[in-house]
């Protein structure tokens, strides 16, 4: 049995084709999966479904054939972007999928809190790392980003990309950008409506989000930092917390 036979990978959702909605590959058609658990549990979590164990119960055992055949059911055939995402997607053993999908023309992106570093990260077109700020309640463990740079190499696009709510959020920022002046830093507001696991209809402040979003603007144009991008969460604008797109 070959050992893409025998990969067995938690996934709590694959959906798609829809448009990646934040971030370095912002606007691109992507089909997602999405796997099961997190070694973080971040205070404004928007995806409590695929990282609390209390859903473990949703989250489907796949093998790497299992999860192609829906992808390609998605993608109509179609070589497009497939985004890896969580939860932490990390934690799952992905390089047999990616090496897979490569084999029929996809491109694999994936985004991590760069906690935990895997040897196949080489193997992605894509790496965004996005360590977490102060008001996720997590610390950041810059020895294993730093791990995931390495075993990244010099394989996959690698950019970061930081969510900020407050002032401390914005000065972890300046910080992470400056301990790795070689890489593309994505600024994104964040969502303190995020929605409950049972409920992905719950109402979400747009407007809070957007003033937030011209505070951040705001910000970065009047200390000149002309490097950083900053973005929306596109999807959000257009879906607010429904799933599935």
């Amino acid at each position: 049995m070959s050992e893409a036979r025998e990969t067995t990978i938690r996934v709590s959702e694959i959906f798609g084709p829809t448009i990646q909605g934040e971030g370095i590959l912002i606007g691109l058609p992507t089909v997602f999966v999405r796997t099961g658990g997190c070694d973080y549990r971040c205070s404004w979590c928007d995806t409590l479904h695929a990282v609390d164990s209390d859903y473990r119960d949703q989250w489907r055992p796949m093998s790497v054939d299992e999860i192609w055949q829906e992808v390609t059911r998605l993608s109509g055939g179609k070589p497009l972007m497939v985004s890896l995402s969580g939860g932490n997607p990390a934690i799952q053993p992905l390089g047999s999928l990616i090496a897979h999908g490569h084999d029929q023309g996809y491109r694999f992106a994936l985004e991590t809190q760069a906690s935990i570093a895997k040897a196949w990260f080489a193997d992605l077109d894509v790496l965004v790392l996005s360590p977490k700020p102060p008001s996720s309640g997590m610390a950041t463990d810059w020895d294993a980003l730093g791990d995931c740079l390495r075993l990244a190499a010099d394989g996959p696009q690698i950019a970061l990309k930081i969510v900020v709510f407050d002032d401390r959020d914005y000065a972890y920022a300046r910080a992470a950008a400056a301990r790795f002046p070689h890489l593309p830093v994505y600024l994104q507001p964040g969502n303190h409506t995020p929605p409950p696991p049972e409920a992905d209809d719950a109402t979400i402040d747009i407007d809070g989000i957007m003033d937030r979003m011209r505070w951040l603007v705001d910000k970065v144009t009047a200390d000149g930092w002309f490097e950083a991008r900053v973005l929306p969460q596109l999807h959000v604008l257009l879906w607010g917390n429904k799933r599935g797109v």
